[in-house]
């Protein structure tokens, strides 16, 4: 089993930055994959930005130029730099891991909020 312990969540005025963070632990055998979803009310969880172990990082065309995402493989830890914050930017935000073992599990966090005033 894995746990995604999330931080960084809050209220922040347009303009306004934020860091999200979120540390993986638990049995870990093989992370392939880190990243960040939101959920905005009434949608559906969106992809945010995503790290792979190899390959590229990708973000939403919506947050490219915002926001930064990064991660720290020797803590297993993955962060979101969030700048030029939006209202529209205002959601749940989850950090999700593609953890392989045996088969390929999909971790999520439970969410932190992020709003973002006018």
């Amino acid at each position: 089993q894995v746990q995604l312990v999330e931080s960084g969540g809050g209220l922040v005025q347009a303009g306004g930055s934020l860091r999200l963070s979120c540390t993986a632990s638990g049995t870990i055998f093989r992370i392939i994959s880190m990243g960040w979803y939101r959920q905005l009310p009434g949608k559906e969880r969106e992809l945010v930005a995503s790290v792979p172990t190899t390959g590229a990082t990708i973000y939403a065309d919506s947050v490219k130029g915002r926001f930064t995402i990064s991660r720290d493989s020797a803590t297993n830890t993955v962060s979101l730099q969030m700048n030029g914050l939006k209202p529209e930017d205002t959601a749940v935000y989850y950090c999700r891991v593609f953890h392989k073992n045996v088969y390929t599990t999909t971790y999520w966090g439970k969410g932190t909020l992020v709003t973002v005033s006018s």
